[in-house]
């Protein structure tokens, strides 16, 4: 019976251990909303596991578009957010829900096009193109989703002096979701679309697509990340949080982003200089 009792004890004694490793580990885990560009780049699969490697801490990840990102993170469902919509997340931070802004990485939106360029946009600024697509009614589509990506293309309708709102007719379709959907559909109706220049190296199917205007300044898309504030929110685990943006905005981070690439093309340049908002 003594043994019996010690082998019960000692098993009570593994269980115990064993269920303290499993909350230890899982105090070594974070929560990272993105939007789902970033995630569809691929940059996260490449850049966590090297992460993950040098800290021991796991970040799971949550992509979905951008005012979704900003919900989640004011409700304090997460713990850090990395996005491209600059404006939102000065309101995020500056609204108390976030600690602080700093830039991370930057590419740019191009805009994509049948290779015909029935519009004739080919090599022009981005507004005298959307001013020519407007015009002639060439098919175009918009993710319609209030992404980070649908809030840029709307930005841009405004530089053009467009009201797209009032504008817009058959030939302005919205796919509603991700931009590899968006570029699916301008695809399949020979349209243009605006897309970050990481989804559109990352898009295999691209049948008669290609780039038609790119370059212009305004076409600059700028990532940032931020830490949830944990003064409004207890559970947000702020030390693991502030070193993986410590990390990502650090030399190796910005050195692993840079490293980055789809076919031998650079998706994303860091540009971190540990200030923002």
């Amino acid at each position: 019976m003594a043994v019996r009792r010690l082998a019960v004890a000692f098993a009570l004694l593994c269980g115990l251990a064993a269920g303290v490793t499993a909350s230890a580990a899982e105090e070594r885990g974070i929560v990272l909303a993105t939007t789902t560009a970033t995630q569809e780049s691929g940059l996260l699969d490449y850049l966590l596991p090297i992460f993950r490697a040098k800290t021991g801490i796991d970040v799971t990840v949550i992509a979905r578009r951008a005012d979704e990102v900003l919900d989640g993170a004011r409700r304090g469902e997460v713990d850090v957010v990395l996005m491209h919509a600059r404006p939102q997340e000065e309101k995020f931070v500056a609204d108390g829900f976030g600690v602080k802004r700093l830039d991370v990485m930057y590419n740019d939106y191009v805009l994509i096009g049948p290779k015909g360029d029935p519009a004739a946009v080919k090599g022009k600024d981005i507004a005298t193109a959307l001013k020519a697509i407007e015009a002639k009614g060439a098919p175009f589509v918009t993710r319609g989703d209030r992404s980070g990506t649908h809030a840029a293309e709307l930005a841009l309708w405004i530089v053009a002096g467009i009201d797209i709102a009032s504008a817009k007719g058959a030939w302005y379709r919205e796919a509603g979701s991700g931009m590899t959907r968006a570029l699916d559909a301008a695809r399949a109706a020979n349209a243009y679309v605006l897309s970050d220049r990481g989804s559109w190296i990352s898009f295999r199917d691209r049948g008669d697509l290609d780039i038609v205007v790119e370059g212009d300044r305004r076409l600059l898309n700028q990532y940032g990340v931020m830490l949830v504030n944990p003064e409004k929110f207890p559970n947000v685990k702020k030390d693991l949080a502030q070193t993986f943006i410590d990390w990502l905005t650090s030399p190796e981070g910005q050195t692993v982003i840079a490293g980055y690439k789809v076919d031998g093309q650079q998706l994303f340049f860091p540009n971190s200089d540990r200030s923002g908002g």
